[in-house]
């Protein structure tokens, strides 16, 4: 038995912000912010959408296209870092109601940028162990409700988006989820964080306010080179692979310099490597299963070809996956 994407589906907010749009607000231009990123442009979510409504309709596009229903699921595994609740209740849990796939198992995965592989690897894990038939697979974020609108070096960074996939457990060996490789070094948690207001002096709690992001952003490109470098290197010392089997190589789209870096240190061409972050920014969990999205509806992955995923985030974490497609 195999458990193989058998689907996928995406939300894009419609509100776009160009680069010269966003230069109009803060001290920028679309020059530097390419040139340092990469990036064109943004999507943001409507005033009242939640995190869960852009994954439900993410979730119920994959859905329809696989042919499955609601239903049918055994598992929803949401990866976000910005949830609709602080703590609990689970995105997952109202995906889950918005949906219509009362009963399943429904939960969140914290794991920063890497946050859907992590979720790829817990739900294909989940459905062999268990042997459960359908899993939706969810990285869904509305980052920029907690940017620093004016602080440059990141407010330039981040979109809103969510992406899906249905997993299936079929009778198909050799395709699907091959392999994946997880990690993390905690010991840079604090080069990437949501900062929470502190208390006052008078040790009583301020004034509600959201957290925004804090990165060091030097820190976070050294960590995010070596582990693109590192993660492929040690998929192909720990399996049969080259680097020249794979049709395409599926980055966490977080800054296009960090993709050439890594590209040119491994010795691929960097066409090797699908990047849309120039449209959508970092959409963080969301960004590869929108990579996938996109990617399907252009006809660029064919079946019986490997792919695959490989991202970095918050806490610090990495995480890989080699696909049969």
């Amino acid at each position: 038995m195999s458990v193989v994407i058998r689907s996928t589906g995406a939300h894009i907010p419609e509100r776009r912000i160009a680069n010269e749009e966003l230069a109009s607000m803060v001290d920028t231009t679309d020059e530097w912010i390419r040139s340092h990123t990469g990036i064109g442009a943004r999507h943001i979510a409507a005033d009242g959408m939640q995190t869960s409504d852009l994954a439900a309709d993410a979730a119920l596009s994959a859905l329809k296209k696989a042919g499955v229903e609601a239903k049918e699921l055994d598992f929803i595994v949401v990866a976000t870092a910005t949830p609709d609740y602080l703590g609990f209740p689970s995105t997952a849990c109202i995906v889950q109601e918005k949906i219509g796939a009362f009963g399943c198992a429904a939960f969140d995965v914290t794991a920063g940028c890497t946050g859907f592989i992590y979720a790829l690897d817990i739900a294909a894990s989940m459905l062999e162990a268990k042997k459960g038939r359908h899993a939706l697979v969810i990285g869904a974020e509305t980052l920029t409700r907690v940017t620093d609108w004016t602080d440059r070096s990141t407010c330039v960074l981040f979109g809103d988006g969510a992406g899906a996939v249905v997993l299936s457990r079929i009778d198909e060996p050799g395709r699907g989820v091959l392999k994946t490789m997880l990690g993390a070094e905690g010991s840079g948690h604090k080069d990437l964080v949501l900062v929470q207001a502190p208390r006052t002096k008078t040790f009583e709690r301020s004034e509600a306010t959201v957290p925004k992001i804090y990165m060091d952003g030097k820190n976070v490109y050294n960590f995010a080179v070596k582990s693109i470098t590192v993660l492929m290197q040690r998929i192909m010392h720990e399996s049969a692979y080259h680097l020249g089997d794979f049709a395409w190589i599926v980055p966490h789209q977080a800054n296009a310099r960090i993709v050439q870096a890594a590209a040119k240190r491994v010795g691929i061409p960097e066409e090797r490597f699908f990047m849309n972050i120039e449209e959508y920014a970092n959409t963080s969990a969301a960004s590869i299963p929108i990579a996938l999205d996109e990617m399907s509806q252009k006809g660029l992955l064919k079946r019986g070809e490997l792919i695959m995923l490989i991202g970095f985030g918050a806490g610090l974490t990495y995480g890989a996956a080699v696909l049969r497609w």
